[in-house]
């Protein structure tokens, strides 16, 4: 057994120790955690695109001038997603001529239930918030029985709507770097600002606003970024 002096140095020897062992340890949990949050909050990787069906309508269609950027990030299973555009409508007809333009938003985040796949293929569900400001112009001929056919104009301008997207699809891989998408969105939920002349007729990236809610497909091409690779 130790005597009582052997005792003391033993005890003196062992709290020395463990006080030059407590920088280290705690400098290894610093490098831990941090490579915790590298792990959890850096994206795996960033996809790029455009949707295909607004290009198509807007070499088709003699009313519809637009386009679409989209993008997503992956965090896992997880994907942050974001849409931004340009849209335009040119609506004549014998009593009246309509026209808009203007620009939209939509983020939001998609939920992967195609887990560990390689080539990042998926199959989604999601939500988005959508955000457009536009204005918009409405022409109207009446007939005068004295001075014939005036013309009657109201203007929305710089007017703002917000509204809400239920979403679902799927991402698929047919190349080394291309991507092919397919998403259907259900829009609600759409609010605009005060118009006391005229009341909206169509938004930017919702559509018409004499419907509480409506759904559209969309195709998308994409292409990857340079994102942080998994160990």
């Amino acid at each position: 057994m130790l005597n009582f002096q052997q005792s003391i140095i033993l005890r003196s020897l062992t709290i020395n120790i463990a006080l030059l062992l407590l920088p280290a340890l705690a400098w290894s949990q610093e490098q831990d955690t941090v490579k915790l949050e590298k792990k959890s909050f850096i994206p795996t990787g960033i996809r790029v695109g455009t949707d295909v069906l607004s290009i198509i309508r807007s070499n088709s269609s003699d009313t519809f001038t637009g386009w679409e950027v989209n993008g997503d990030v992956d965090f896992g299973r997880y994907y942050l997603a974001v849409d931004v555009g340009s849209w335009s409508r040119d609506l004549p007809s014998e009593d009246d001529h309509y026209t808009n333009e203007g620009r939209y938003f939509r983020a939001g985040i998609d939920v992967n239930f195609l887990l560990k796949d390689p080539d990042k293929n998926l199959f989604f569900l999601g939500a988005r918030y959508g955000r457009g400001v536009f204005s918009e112009n409405f022409v109207v001929h009446v007939e005068d029985p004295v001075w014939g056919v005036v013309d009657e104009v109201y203007n929305n301008n710089d007017l703002t709507a917000r509204w809400f997207e239920l979403t679902g699809g799927l991402k698929v891989k047919i190349w080394k770097v291309i991507w092919l998408g397919y998403t259907a969105r259900y829009k609600f939920g759409l609010s605009t600002g005060s118009t006391p002349l005229m009341l909206p007729h169509d938004v930017p990236g919702y559509g018409r606003t004499d419907r509480p809610s409506t759904w559209g497909p969309h195709y998308h091409i994409f292409v990857p970024l340079p994102g942080r690779k998994v160990k």
